[in-house]
């Protein structure tokens, strides 16, 4: 069963920013969202739960150096991003 990705008004300002300053990252990040929409559990996106401060969110990986951090409500299908950007950005 596919998930549904909410967005919310902060995450959609800061993944405008984010594509502004890396365009090149417009494609991968499309192809993650895609994959997370169908499988969040799919090998390529590296989904793992946070810790410390971030307990309760989880990460998936756009590519080597950049990630979204995510809230991953699965009794509701849903998916709500947080934060998108390189490691130290999001962690």
């Amino acid at each position: 069963m596919p998930y549904t990705l909410v967005f919310t008004d902060a995450y959609m300002r800061r993944i405008v920013r984010f594509l502004q300053l890396h365009p090149e990252l417009r494609k991968p990040y499309a192809k993650a969202l895609a994959l997370l929409e169908l499988n969040p559990h799919h090998p390529s996106l590296r989904l793992h739960a946070l810790s410390g401060k971030l307990t309760g969110l989880h990460s998936v990986s756009i590519n080597l150096s950049y990630r979204i951090t995510l809230e991953l409500l699965i009794q509701d299908q849903q998916i709500i991003p947080v934060n998108v950007g390189d490691h130290d950005a999001v962690y």
